[in-house]
């Protein structure tokens, strides 16, 4: 159960970058990234999780679901309402992060469909710290 990749973007449809850490601020984001909120950012959006095995699944590339952190060996449904870490940074599961159209319109026809259920986690950052691939990702 490890974080695989890390993607942090500067704008809700630009480019994503591939990153090796990234430093997570407790209430407010992921330095760096389109979500970030220096004033706290809203319940859940502080950071969303996807597994790699439904990416595969579905056939996009990393980090084409927009997720900030791609996660593997891990049920990430399994987190909603639950403490859990990655690496040293303590995160709270809010709710499923559902596919919508605007991803629809980033990657192909019927990726929604195929991902309701499973397109992530949004979740909210309790103790900030950073996050590197590799981490390990446990329940609290």
């Amino acid at each position: 159960m490890s974080v695989e990749a890390i993607h942090l973007g500067a704008t809700e449809s630009g480019p994503l970058t591939d990153v090796a850490s990234v430093r997570a601020i407790a209430g407010k984001g992921l330095e760096g990234d389109r979500y970030f909120c220096a004033d706290g950012a809203k319940p859940g959006q502080a950071i969303t999780l996807v597994e790699a095995e439904v990416v595969e699944d579905v056939g996009l590339e990393p980090g084409a679901t927009r997720r900030q952190v791609t996660t593997r060996g891990i049920r990430l449904n399994d987190l909603v309402g639950k403490r859990f870490r990655v690496g040293d940074v303590e995160c709270l599961g809010v709710e499923l992060c559902e596919p919508c159209s605007h991803l629809e319109s980033l990657t192909r026809p019927g990726i929604v469909k195929e991902l309701v259920h499973r397109a992530g986690l949004n979740a909210d950052i309790v103790g900030g710290g950073t996050i590197r691939v590799g981490d390990e990702i446990a329940e609290l």
